[in-house]
């Protein structure tokens, strides 16, 4: 006999990791035009993502304290937004380059870094 599924409606939360909140906050406040929601003093920084919360924090534990998994911020227009991050100077991994063709749109990544050094990356469906 098969036990009943989760019935996950959705992510509420996704956590990254972040030696500086007050630095990582700025970064994805004022660079990444995320809306700040609240922060708990110098130790975490919640975010709204289209109603996915991002929480920055500390490590709570040791084995906790690495890097995130990678993060895929969809937008509009990737020239547009690399340019933005190029102009805030932030440490790019790949310029926007398509990585696949869909019978409807391609799709198109950029990575970069936050100032952890989490990989994040741009990601666009071009029509």
């Amino acid at each position: 006999m098969s036990l009943p599924a989760l019935s996950i409606q959705k992510i509420g939360q996704i956590a990254l990791n972040s030696k500086n909140i007050p630095a990582a906050t700025a970064f994805y406040r004022d660079v990444l035009g995320l809306k700040h929601l609240f922060s708990v003093g110098d130790r975490m920084a919640f975010f709204d993502c289209n109603g996915v919360r991002l929480m920055i924090s500390l490590p709570s534990s040791p084995e906790l304290d690495h890097p995130s998994s990678i993060l895929y911020f969809q937008v509009a227009d990737i020239t547009a937004a690399f340019a933005l991050l190029q102009q805030h100077g932030e440490k790019i991994e790949q310029a926007p380059a398509m990585v696949a063709k869909m019978p409807d749109h391609e799709l198109w990544l950029c990575g970069f870094r936050d100032p952890d050094g989490n990989i994040l990356e741009l990601m666009c469906e071009k029509r």
